[in-house]
């Protein structure tokens, strides 16, 4: 017996982002087929899509909103109650060099600089391809999210970055809630079908290839089964923070601590990659953020000592660099009275950051009219804090910190009461290793083959952080890859499960494949090997031009540095163009990417020119 009925599939949303509060329902009929059979021993509810993707946070919003506008229909599974997971909680910025936003502020940031900040940070355990194609597509994520109606306009200073690069909203708002509303407000108005409360049990991997997930649904306490089928999956489900289990496994040191993660951080995604032989990489590189409140392991964002909060110790001193690697300030407050410490400022830093605004109204603030009434309250020595104080002052008019070398976030010296103090000691914040990838985001199998039809993004993933993550990383790393996996797994999901790899840069494929010639084109060209050269959207365009029988027989592209989104769309629609037409003239530019387009218009050109 077969019964067909609408599923509600988007549960009331929750706490961690506001404007998510009502319910929404799936669509119906425009963007999934749902079947459910019913058979005398058991329920199966069956259904189908193109490309699921699984978990809500950041990069997952990401991966559905490209796979869905690169024509795949998709599925949303998250196991929480809420959309968002960590992102939600992210609030010192996103990373990008070479940014509109940076060259307004008159920044001077390059993605070279940004590359080897993330090196450093990481103590170059990174893995440096994933890095440079993070670091190169950190500044088109920003365009994009601002396309999207995300507002990042204000950059500012985190720790271990040689440039103020961490972009965020107008007056250094939150930027996490803000950019998962502003995914999530995009999801739903592509019709994209999100279920919540929905825990993915396994992923489903049949005749060499990954064909769906299964997975249970809780409605009303009610345990609901389901397999979905799909071309692709992607695994954006987060890291392990919030599992103390798994994460002492690997640190048993870290027994003990709190931590900043979402209820739902818990490894699941790897486990679903191991099962199936994924790669794992990096898996006990695991980060402790510095400033964590000590009684409720609130965040404290790095862009409160980036606008120029100093840490003193019980004594009230200051013992560090405040702007170095989040491991290096936390080790020096684990060395302090207490293993704890108290971020300090003024009214005029609480007045260039709005993210400080929260935590005075959740209470994490100690105030004081004065240093000393602020030292007070903290059962501090009162001349020492004033002290502290004063010589800061100084370093910043003087733009020196002689005693700790401190060279970021020194614009703001502290002048205006009242004076400000949080407590804090760090906590288990972020998880560097999980699933190993390559720059498609496809997962790859301890054989070191990618898994087909599984990829991955976020922190689920490892090898781009290395042994220490960068503050405003995070968030650059789950945007550009989960943009990647989306766009990957929908050319997988649209090419008969054929996908080659978006970064491939040639044209060169079977005989029966290659693009066809216009039957009126006439040989024209002198048989040879042909380059030419121009300028793209982010750099140098260089192509290779085979020219056999007198016509254009290949293009390849032999350097470039657009989005894989971008080239993606050059190789499979622009080339094939070119070559039919065996000429530039009345090609259309690509969508979206006209800049690109002329530059390869361009370099083609230049490269026949020589074969006249």
């Amino acid at each position: 017996m077969k019964i067909k009925k609408l599923l509600s599939l988007v549960a009331c949303l929750g706490l961690s982002v506001s404007l998510l509060a009502g319910c929404a329902n799936a669509p119906s009929g425009t963007q999934t087929e749902i079947k459910t059979e019913t058979t005398e021993s058991s329920e199966e509810n069956i259904l189908e899509t193109d490309v699921i993707v699984i978990g809500a946070g950041g990069g997952g919003l990401s991966a559905a909103i490209e796979a869905h506008d690169a024509g795949a229909n998709v599925i949303i599974v998250e196991k929480m109650p809420f959309v968002g997971g960590n992102t939600a909680r992210a609030t010192g910025g996103i990373n990008a060099a070479g940014t509109a936003f940076q060259k307004e502020a008159g920044i001077e940031d390059t993605v070279e600089v940004h590359f080897a900040d993330t090196m450093k940070g990481g103590e170059e355990l990174n893995d440096p391809e994933l890095v440079k194609f993070m670091t190169e597509n950190a500044a088109p994520a920003i365009a994009w999210l601002t396309d999207l109606g995300a507002d990042l306009s204000d950059v500012g200073s985190l720790g271990g970055a040689s440039f103020k690069r961490a972009h965020r909203p107008t007056g250094g708002a939150p930027v996490g809630d803000h950019l998962v509303n502003v995914l999530f407000q995009n999801t739903t108005s592509r019709n994209i079908t999100t279920m919540l409360n929905t825990e993915t049990t396994e992923v489903i991997y049949e005749n060499d290839k990954v064909t769906g997930i299964k997975a249970i649904e809780t409605v009303n306490g009610e345990k609901v089964n389901y397999t979905i089928k799909a071309d692709a999956v992607i695994i954006a489900s987060g890291g392990f923070g919030n599992n103390p289990e798994l994460y002492t496994q690997y640190q048993p040191q870290l027994d003990g601590f709190i931590s900043t993660n979402q209820p739902g951080a818990t490894g699941d995604g790897i486990i679903l990659a191991e099962a199936l032989g994924a790669d794992l990489t990096d898996i006990e590189q695991i980060q402790i953020h510095p400033t964590v409140h000590t009684e409720t392991a609130a965040l404290i964002t790095e862009a409160v000592r980036g606008n120029g909060a100093i840490l003193v110790n019980a004594k009230g001193e200051r013992f560090t660099d405040e702007m170095s690697t989040r491991d290096k300030v936390s080790a020096a407050i684990l060395e302090q009275e207490g293993g704890s410490a108290y971020l300090v400022f003024d009214q005029t830093v609480r007045e260039s950051l709005k993210a400080i605004e929260k935590y005075v109204a959740q209470g994490l603030t100690v105030e004081g009219e004065t240093p000393e009434a602020l030292a007070s309250a903290l059962n501090m020595d009162g001349t020492t804090l004033k002290t502290t104080i004063d010589t800061w002052n100084k370093a910043v008019e003087s733009g020196t910190d002689s005693a700790f070398n401190r060279s970021a976030g020194m614009e703001i010296p502290f002048t205006k009461a009242p004076y400000y103090a949080i407590p804090m000691a760090p906590g288990v914040h972020h998880t560097m290793g999980g699933i190993k990838i390559n720059t498609d985001a496809q997962v790859i199998n301890k054989e070191g083959n990618p898994i087909n039809g599984l990829f991955a993004a976020g922190e689920v993933t490892g090898g781009v952080h290395g042994a220490e993550r960068l503050g405003g990383n995070a968030l650059a790393d789950i945007i550009v890859f989960g943009r990647e996996a989306g766009t990957n797994a929908a050319a997988l999901a649209k090419s008969d499960n054929n996908f080659i790899g978006a970064a491939t840069t040639s044209t060169e494929t079977d005989k029966a494949d290659q693009p066809k010639i216009n039957e009126e084109a006439k040989p024209q060209y002198k048989d040879g090997t042909y380059q030419g050269e121009a300028t793209g959207n982010n750099g140098k365009i260089s192509v290779e031009v085979t020219v056999k029988d007198g016509f254009i027989d290949t293009i390849e592209v032999l350097e470039h540095h657009e989005t894989s989104t971008i080239f993606m769309s050059i190789q499979n629609d622009l080339i094939p163009s070119i070559i039919y037409s065996q000429s530039t003239e009345g090609i259309d530019a690509v969508t979206g990417a006209s800049n690109s387009s002329s530059a390869v218009f361009e370099a083609v050109n230049m490269a026949l020119s020589t074969a006249q």
